[in-house]
């Protein structure tokens, strides 16, 4: 399919000087686009495979905070447990804001050195047992785990956004600016060409009627 020229631009030759240094800013950016798009890719797939490890992490924890859960109940009883968890300490608001990944905005979760409200368990160690104490640990550590898994959540979907919009651009500048801007600089090239070669045949055959008219 041939690309079209620009239309409403004169064929002179200060709009070829124009179109040839849109033609250069147009490459230079595509370029530049070309190279963050690289770096991003590289980016995203390095925080996906740190989001899988993650992920396989955090559930190895839960399955040993319910093993470790199931065993307080089968030496507690469900009623006793139900009313441990009654005095359990509420979470603290966790801390939220941005920062920038390649240029792109991702979120940010600042861990606090706590999670719980106060430091203490909450409930009397008397009349608990240790698996108890360890399954509110592993717990804590689950949700600590979880959390760095929403902010890396967050800043793979920014940059898989950022991704797919630079290549958009990418593609508009590959695909269609600058063929355009080349097909229009050739149109005026030729034109240019085939004027400046009508103008030296009409200096000669005026030369040879001047010459016949002597």
């Amino acid at each position: 399919m041939t690309t079209k020229a620009i239309s409403g631009i004169r064929p002179t030759r200060i709009e070829l000087l124009k179109l040839k240094k849109q033609e250069l800013l147009a490459e230079r950016g595509h370029d530049l686009l070309e190279e963050k798009l690289d770096a991003m890719v590289i980016e995203f797939f390095r925080y996906v495979d740190t989001y899988k490890n993650l992920v396989e992490k955090a559930q190895d924890k839960i399955d040993c905070a319910t093993k470790e859960l199931s065993e307080s109940k089968m030496i507690l009883g469900s009623n006793r447990l139900e009313e441990i968890s009654l005095s359990a300490q509420k979470m603290v608001d966790i801390p939220m804001d941005t920062r920038s990944v390649m240029g792109v905005r991702v979120p940010r979760i600042t861990m606090p050195e706590s999670i719980k409200a106060h430091p203490q368990s909450g409930y009397s160690y008397l009349g608990t047992t240790a698996r108890l104490d360890e399954a509110a640990t592993s717990f804590e550590e689950a949700v600590r785990i979880i959390l760095e898994l929403a902010e890396l959540e967050g800043t793979v979907r920014r940059l898989a956004l950022e991704i797919r919009s630079t290549r958009r651009r990418v593609n508009a500048l590959e695909n269609i600016l600058i063929p355009r801007l080349q097909a229009t600089r050739r149109y005026i090239e030729m034109h240019l060409d085939e004027r400046e070669r009508e103008d030296l045949f009409r200096r000669k055959r005026t030369k040879k009627l001047i010459q016949e008219h002597e």
